[in-house]
């Protein structure tokens, strides 16, 4: 049993860390910690494992982030923390944020990603950089070529932990681990931990500290929900031209369940004369990091995706989601909805509801313990 005491920080300076990563995290413009950062840092800092469990844009990067920070020695020319996620957009944004967090150290980042030269990769790594970020096929791939050196790792981190230890993942995990320091500590965040979640962890965890949030508080606090009933499929194009001619939107994301679906409404938009991105896995990398780079510059102001964007994706001025279909996984709703109201800022969620939809509105309503209404007129809502 675990008699780690959780010591709740109320300031960053009671974390009694380096002052160049103060410095990092005070110019990067955090001022006061979030929940999940006065948890779940300090247990990180202590070398114990952890499983952080938050909702999505409550600082669970910066936590990690900063764990790792204090962890790592400027001075060893060595690879001490390997951090593994999903997509090749989460690594890029990890890596921007550890870069700022740590602009006053003297730290080498390196993005092991599908879609980077395989020679600049190791070139990179051979460099023995302080901080490995990369999804878990490329990671393997440099360790089975000997260019990423594990021998020296002290800290493991995996974001969306339920995505990484899902099927699609957990054979190549296994593998990763097997050539991982027996004593190495490990750190799981993700918002959802689904049934079978913390089986798992006993594989590869020892005694872990848990942050977790109840289930009934995974709510979707702030964040005003609403069902447009659009009755048929073949309506909803005329609904979102309809919303967008009667409303001014900083930022908004429109979700589709299909790449055909999110090609074939960004086209009518576009041919409709809105000024539409979309982004998807079919993608280059090349061409998904710059959609997203546009979209995040605020060079367009409305993105058209797949689920591939609806995790640690974050978007300062998203105000507003659309689900233009309704997801077909429930947790998906958490973190479709989630890139809007992020850290405690006001957003609206919009879900186009056809006849099947609505006994899925209702289990989301009892699965997250939230109201979704019916669209009210306009000006009662605060876009």
């Amino acid at each position: 049993m675990n008699s780690y005491e959780i010591k709740e920080i109320v300031e960053f300076d009671d974390l009694n860390v380096k002052e160049e990563i103060l410095r990092g995290i005070y110019a990067y413009g955090y001022e006061y910690p979030s929940e999940i950062q006065k948890k779940a840092i300090a247990p990180l800092i202590d070398k114990k494992d952890v499983i952080g469990q938050a909702q999505s844009g409550t600082g669970k990067t910066a936590t990690f982030s900063i764990g790792i920070l204090e962890r790592i020695d400027e001075t060893q020319n060595r690879t001490q923390a390997l951090i593994l996620t999903h997509t090749h957009e989460l690594a890029i944004q990890i890596k921007g944020v550890i870069e700022e967090l740590g602009k006053y150290m003297n730290i080498k980042v390196n993005l092991s990603v599908g879609g980077i030269s395989i020679r600049n990769n190791i070139d990179e790594l051979t460099e023995n950089p302080h901080i490995v970020i990369g999804t878990p096929g490329r990671v393997l791939d440099m360790i089975n070529k000997k260019a990423l050196t594990t021998r020296y790792l002290k800290l493991l981190i995996m974001d969306e932990a339920d995505e990484i230890l899902s099927k699609i993942f957990i054979n190549q995990i296994y593998d990763i681990f097997r050539f991982l320091p027996n004593d190495i500590q490990v750190g799981l965040f993700s918002a959802t931990m689904p049934p079978g979640f913390f089986e798992l962890t006993k594989c590869f965890m020892r005694d872990p500290v848990k942050i977790l949030v109840k289930t009934d508080e995974l709510t979707l606090e702030g964040i005003e929900q609403y069902y447009i009933n659009v009755e048929r499929n073949e309506f909803k194009f005329d609904t979102i031209c309809d919303l967008y001619s009667k409303i001014s939107i900083a930022q908004s994301i429109i979700y589709c369940n299909s790449k055909k679906s999110v090609d074939d409404l960004s086209g009518k938009l576009n041919s409709n004369g809105y000024a539409v991105t979309s982004i998807h896995g079919k993608l280059s990398r090349e061409e998904r990091e710059r959609i997203m780079k546009e979209f995040i510059d605020g060079n367009t102001r409305i993105l058209v995706s797949t689920d591939l964007l609806c995790r640690g994706i974050d978007v300062q001025q998203v105000s507003t989601v659309i689900n233009y279909d309704i997801p077909y996984n429930i947790d998906s709703y958490l973190h479709r909805i989630g890139r809007s109201g992020r850290w405690g800022r006001k957003g609206v969620g919009i879900n186009f509801v056809t006849f099947n939809d609505i006994k899925t509105i209702r289990e989301l309503e009892k699965h997250y313990d939230t109201q979704i209404e019916p669209m009210p007129e306009l000006s009662k809502i605060n876009f």
